[in-house]
């Protein structure tokens, strides 16, 4: 095991559960299921052609990973009812950010 590989699935993982632990505290298992449920965005990657390529960045290259969809991620932070969804899907998508870095 590589250590991008441990950075980005630990970004996907832990993250989100001290997120949940720090913010959350009464409902933290329900926030980091919503958070881990997120991570269904990466179906976008059954679009592309190679499947999973270790070398391309996923941000601006799958469809719900583009700065549009992004920008949809930030507007659910506006409301109280979305919030939490809108939490996780940046989440997700600080973790793709910081594997195109890598």
């Amino acid at each position: 095991m590589d250590l991008k590989f441990l950075i980005h699935y630990g970004f996907h993982f832990i993250v989100p559960a001290l997120v949940a632990l720090t913010f959350f505290k009464k409902n933290w298992k329900k926030v980091y299921l919503v958070f881990i449920a997120t991570m269904l965005i990466d179906l976008d990657h059954l679009l592309a052609t190679p499947i999973f390529d270790p070398n391309r960045c996923s941000v601006n290259f799958h469809p719900l990973h583009s700065y549009y969809a992004i920008a949809i991620y930030f507007s659910l932070l506006s409301w109280k009812k979305t919030r939490v969804l809108g939490i996780g899907l940046l989440l997700h998508i600080l973790a793709d950010t910081i594997d195109c870095f890598l």
